[in-house]
């Protein structure tokens, strides 16, 4: 079902920056050494400024996916992105590893974030990413029962948002499919994130990966959804400490120079676009 796009807009492109931080090495790979804490850093102090610098010089209005440890540590950053007109999306309390946790933590980290959210950002977020795109049975009941009104997590599409239905697991019977959740979902995918490709991580990810690759698959996926989904979303995620590394921003930019060259893209938050869907 396409979205009802602003008028003279043809696909919507949202940049998810998911501003992580110290949190994804310590949330999810349990690392919290300097080394490690100093790429984080790197992230905060060079990545931010260099991202909305970008944005700004290309008219580009970003979702910042940021857990609320990024919040604490790093509060001038996060004022910075707000008072440049971006939206910060909930992604976590300290990008803990969701799959893991049971029902009671889970809700108990919620509580802890969106605590957070009104703390450092004075409004609660309309949007949730999950930090490493993952749910419990229980993810999509806790984010109802919080008042969000969408998630960019799963993948179960590519370019078009759709409501997201939990799965009851069988095996030589098959899967069954529950109802369809409120949540709209706009779909991720690792091939349109840059932290796999490029991320170095000892014995866990070889990244360092070329950039033109990179950013021609990028590319490639812009230039199907443009000519073959009309009403569609392109959903990108990058990551301050990552895509702001001089190679990577010098190609990012390119790119964004490249789909703004062609008419009717419209970069917008993701809750910008929520806002254009119908169920109709």
């Amino acid at each position: 079902m396409p979205l009802n796009l602003p008028e003279g807009k043809s696909l919507a492109v949202n940049i998810g920056a998911d501003f992580d931080a110290h949190s994804v090495w310590m949330g999810t790979f349990n690392l919290s050494s300097p080394s490690y804490l100093s790429r984080g850093e790197f992230c905060a102090e060079v990545g931010v400024p260099r991202l909305i610098s970008l944005f700004e010089r290309h008219g580009v209005r970003a979702t910042w996916c940021t857990p609320g440890h990024t919040m604490v540590t790093f509060p001038e950053r996060v004022r910075q992105i707000v008072d440049a007109g971006h939206e910060i999306a909930a992604h976590g309390c300290y990008h803990e590893g969701v799959p893991k946790l049971d029902a009671d933590t889970e809700r108990r980290l919620m509580e802890a974030q969106l605590a957070q959210h009104d703390r450092y950002i004075g409004v609660r977020p309309r949007g949730y990413r999950s930090p490493a795109w993952d749910f419990t049975d229980q993810t999509m009941s806790v984010l109802e029962e919080n008042g969000f009104v969408w998630d960019s997590s799963l993948m179960g599409r590519d370019f078009e948002p759709y409501h997201p239905r939990p799965v009851q697991v069988g095996w030589e019977e098959g899967s069954t499919f529950g109802p369809p959740s409120p949540l709209l979902e706009f779909p991720v995918s690792w091939f349109l994130d840059d932290f796999p490709a490029a991320e170095y991580i000892p014995g866990v990810n070889q990244g360092l990966g070329s950039s033109e690759v990179m950013f021609q698959r990028w590319k490639d996926h812009f230039d199907y959804a443009y000519r073959n989904v009309p009403g569609g979303v392109l959903t990108l995620t990058v990551h301050p400490q990552t895509i702001a590394r001089a190679h990577y921003l010098m190609g990012f930019e390119r790119l964004i120079e490249y789909m703004a060259g062609h008419a009717g893209t419209w970069f917008a938050p993701l809750s910008d676009i929520y806002d254009t869907w119908t169920e109709d």
